[in-house]
C-alpha cells in the first residue's frame, strides 16, 4: 500500500515519522526543499514529550512519480486551489483523502475530488515545526498515543473503509472513527473561531483575549454565532471533553456563560493562534477558512455573524498590511460594536 502525508510540516512529521515503522510505502511531502533534504538524510526526529527518530522516505511535489492509495491532507487551506488538484492527480482511482486540515474544508474539496473518495479527520493532538527535519509533539505522550485522530465518513456510515484506514493509520497512535465527524470538526471551529479568530484580530494569547472584559464578551458571542450558523447547516454538535456547544446556543446569562468558558478552556490560556504567527511573519492567513467559512455560510442561511466579521476584517486589513493588530485598538473596534448592538 502506497500512502502520502501531504504537507509534511509539525503534525505531518510526526505521522510519517510513526507510519514508518508500518508494512506500508509512506512518503512525506512538503515545498521546503530543505526539510526534505535534511528528513532523507537524517531521517525524522520528534521531540519534546518524547525522543523519537525514524529514516523515512521524503519528496517535493515535483518528484511524486506514483499513485497513492491513502493521502493525509495536512496544507493549509490557503493553498488548496493548487494542491487539491495536484492531490487527485496522484491518488488512485478508488484510493482514500483523509482531510486533516484546520475548519471544515471537506465541501471545497469536493469540488475538486469526489465525496466517494473523502474520508473527514480531525487531529487531536500538538505540533511545532522546530527546523528541518525536526517536530516537536506539545501534547503528552501516552495522550497522543491513545487519541491522535479521529475519522469518519461524511454522512456518519461506519465502513469497511474507514475501518482500513484506521488500520493503516495505527502505527501512530490512537486512530478513532466516528460516526459525527463533521460534528467534531464544527465544535473545533467553535473554538478556532472565537479563540483563534480573537488571539489574531487582538495580537493576543487565549488569556489575554478571556481576562478582557471586552474580549471575553466578543469571545462568547463568536461562539454562539458558530453554533447558531452550524445548527441552520443542519450540523450535530458533538461535545469534546468537558465544551459542551449547546451551552453557547443560546446568550442567556452573559457573566455566567463567560466564567464557564474560562474554566473550560483554562488549560488552553498559553496558546498564541497559528494565525497571529503567520501575521508576524507576514505570511497569508486561513482567517477566510475559519471564521470566514462562519460568516460565508452564515450569509448563505441569513443568519448574523457580526462578531465574527469584524475578527475576518481585523485579520484581513494586517495581512494587507503586513503587520500585526494592536490589542487595545482592536479592542475599543470590538467595543464600538457591541455598543452599536443595545
Amino acid at each position: 500500500m502506497n500512502v502520502a502525508v501531504y504537507g509534511a510540516g509539525s503534525l505531518g512529521t510526526i505521522m510519517g515519522a510513526f507510519l514508518s515503522e508500518s508494512d506500508a510505502d509512506v512518503d512525506l511531502i512538503d515545498v521546503n526543499e530543505e526539510h526534505v533534504n535534511k528528513l532523507n538524510e537524517d531521517g525524522a526526529h520528534v521531540v519534546g514529550e518524547t525522543d523519537y527518530h525514524h529514516s523515512v522516505n521524503a519528496l517535493t511535489p515535483d518528484q511524486i512519480d506514483k499513485e497513492y492509495d491513502v493521502i493525509l491532507l495536512l496544507t493549509k487551506q490557503v493553498f488548496n486551489k493548487d494542491v487539491i488538484p495536484k492531490v487527485k492527480d496522484i491518488l488512485k482511482y478508488n484510493g482514500t483523502v483523509v482531510s486533516l486540515q484546520n475548519g471544515i474544508p471537506e465541501e471545497l474539496i469536493q469540488e475538486v475530488i469526489p465525496a466517494a473518495n473523502i474520508v473527514a479527520g480531525s487531529v487531536e493532538f500538538g505540533a511545532t515545526f522546530e527546523g528541518p527535519g525536526v517536530s516537536r509533539l506539545t501534547t503528552e505522550f501516552e495522550t497522543f498515543k491513545n487519541n491522535a485522530i479521529q475519522i469518519g465518513e461524511l454522512d456518519g456510515a461506519i465502513t469497511d473503509r474507514t475501518k482500513m484506514v484506521q488500520r493503516t493509520l495505527e502505527p501512530i497512535g490512537g486512530i478513532s472513527v466516528s460516526d459525527n465527524l463533521l460534528g467534531t470538526k464544527w465544535t473545533k471551529l467553535i473554538i478556532n473561531s472565537a479563540l483563534s479568530g480573537m488571539s489574531a484580530a487582538t495580537n493576543g494569547t487565549y488569556g489575554d483575549v478571556m481576562d478582557d472584559k471586552v474580549g471575553q464578551k466578543a469571545a462568547l458571542y463568536a461562539m454562539n454565532e458558530v453554533v447558531e450558523v452550524g445548527q441552520s447547516n443542519g450540523v450535530k454538535f458533538e461535545q469534546l471533553s468537558i465544551f459542551d456547544p449547546k451551552y453557547y446556543a443560546v446568550i442567556k446569562d452573559e457573566t455566567d456563560q463567560i466564567e464557564t468558558m474560562r474554566e473550560t478552556l483554562k488549560s488552553s490560556r498559553g496558546i498564541e493562534a497559528s494565525m497571529l504567527q503567520d501575521l508576524r511573519k507576514g505570511r497569508v492567513t486561513e482567517i477566510n477558512y475559519i471564521n470566514g467559512a462562519v460568516t460565508k455560510i452564515g450569509r448563505e442561511k441569513g443568519v448574523a455573524t457580526p462578531v465574527n466579521d469584524l475578527i475576518v476584517d481585523i485579520v484581513s486589513e494586517a495581512q494587507n498590511n503586513k503587520a500585526v493588530p494592536d490589542f487595545h485598538e482592536s479592542m475599543k473596534r470590538f467595543e464600538s460594536l457591541f455598543n452599536e448592538s443595545n
